[in-house]
């Protein structure tokens, strides 16, 4: 098989849809919902990222500072990619996708999103994770994007499914949250289920033709659209 070209990672596009803009990191825009996210206990709960009810950490100045790295470092990113979730109709930051832990042997990324109070509820991060999906294969040449799912998140579930991703296995009781341990799904996605056709209530929009329209996406310099999910 011929060599194909590796990813460039650092390629920070912006994606448009619908409902939803993904972007790079805006930090003085988006820092206070990012902050809201982080300190969100349902948010972090369904991703993992506490150990129970009040399990989350003072906002001190140490957190702060650890925030700002992270964040400002995010566009500077060669290996992996992290977005702003976007709701256009407030025009506001609601959360993050991201592609990471890249394998250029196998071609394979890991994915993950969070959102916060704000973007919850109303079917953007259907959408949101469909959009950074088709970024991977159609622009990145990805063969396969994974994730993994605890068992008390069905909505995220429901929307992974939605973009194509099919389960793998169980990761038991890889979680301890309060006095209960939680299973983990493992879900991927491989790139020909991707260009497969799916019905046109399935996944993304079709045409008459029943293929779906590539996803089409600029650098950070400009803006530009893509297809309605």
């Amino acid at each position: 098989m011929p060599e194909l070209p590796a990813p460039d990672f650092s390629v920070k596009p912006t994606l448009t849809r619908e409902r939803v803009l993904l972007r790079p990191f805006t930090l003085d825009a988006d820092a206070p919902a990012l902050r809201a996210m982080l300190q969100d206990a349902e948010a972090m709960r369904l991703t993992g990222g506490s150990h129970g009810p009040g399990d989350l950490p003072a906002w001190d100045a140490a957190a702060q500072a650890r925030f700002r790295e992270w964040y400002e470092t995010r566009n500077l990113e060669q290996g992996r990619l992290d977005l702003a979730v976007v709701d256009r109709a407030s025009a506001r930051c609601v959360g993050e996708v991201v592609l990471n832990d890249w394998s250029p042997a196998n071609r394979s990324c890991g994915f993950r999103t969070v959102l916060g109070p704000d973007g919850r509820g109303r079917g953007l991060g259907t959408e949101a994770v469909r959009m950074i999906v088709g970024y991977g294969f159609e622009q990145l040449g990805l063969h396969r994007i994974s994730l993994e799912v605890y068992a008390f998140n069905p909505r995220a579930r429901r929307a992974y499914e939605k973009a194509g991703f099919r389960p793998e296995g169980v990761l038991r009781e890889s979680l301890r949250y309060g006095d209960q341990w939680i299973d983990a799904t493992v879900m991927s996605i491989l790139a020909p289920e991707w260009r497969t056709p799916r019905p046109a209530n399935v996944g993304r929009r079709a045409g008459r033709s029943g293929v779906r329209e590539p996803l089409r996406s600029r650098n950070t310099r400009a803006a530009a659209s893509a297809d309605n999910l």
